[in-house]
């Protein structure tokens, strides 16, 4: 379900605007959700202290990604859970190092035109286009397309949920 919630960058430090969106965004939907087991993520990229969502034109994914290239930033998914039967609710942040190559100013202006930047936190995501740009990460590489199932398990079990028991059969 789409939670409507807008996407305002609102708070200076990152961990703590992914962690407060993820819950606003759960907390929208659980009213709808009935007794389900709803989970709100959201991603930013922190880089050099700044935090970038999706970029709102193709000239500041550019100039973003012109900028991150040979360095390395970090991947912030806030998670929230909040199991419908009870209204429990737990969260957490999830930070991921990204490492990017080198990418040449073709490359760059391609994978932009693609259209792909324009829709993902930072420019960039593991799981497109933008994969073959990035030389390495430090922790999950899940939290970096949006979701991070080891978070997800952990935040799961807070609730007195096997991740197991949502599995269909």
């Amino acid at each position: 379900m789409v939670s409507g919630v807008p996407e305002d960058l609102d708070d200076d430090h990152v961990p703590s605007l992914v962690l407060s969106l993820a819950e606003r965004k759960a907390s929208a939907v659980a009213p709808r959700a009935g007794d389900a087991v709803i989970v709100g993520c959201d991603s930013l990229f922190e880089f050099e202290g700044e935090a970038h969502g999706k970029p709102t034109s193709a000239e500041q994914a550019v100039g973003w990604l012109r900028r991150m290239r040979g360095s390395e930033g970090v991947l912030h998914t806030g998670h929230c859970v909040i199991d419908g039967s009870s209204g429990a609710k737990v969260a957490q942040t999830t930070g991921t190092v990204v490492r990017f190559a080198e990418i040449s100013d073709g490359e760059l202006d391609a994978y932009v035109a693609s259209g792909e930047a324009l829709v993902v936190a930072g420019a960039f995501t593991l799981d497109g286009r933008s994969a073959p740009f990035v030389r390495g990460i430090d922790g999950d590489p899940g939290n970096v397309v949006g979701l991070s199932l080891p978070t997800l398990r952990t935040l799961l079990a807070r609730l007195g949920i096997e991740i197991t028991d949502l599995w269909a059969s």
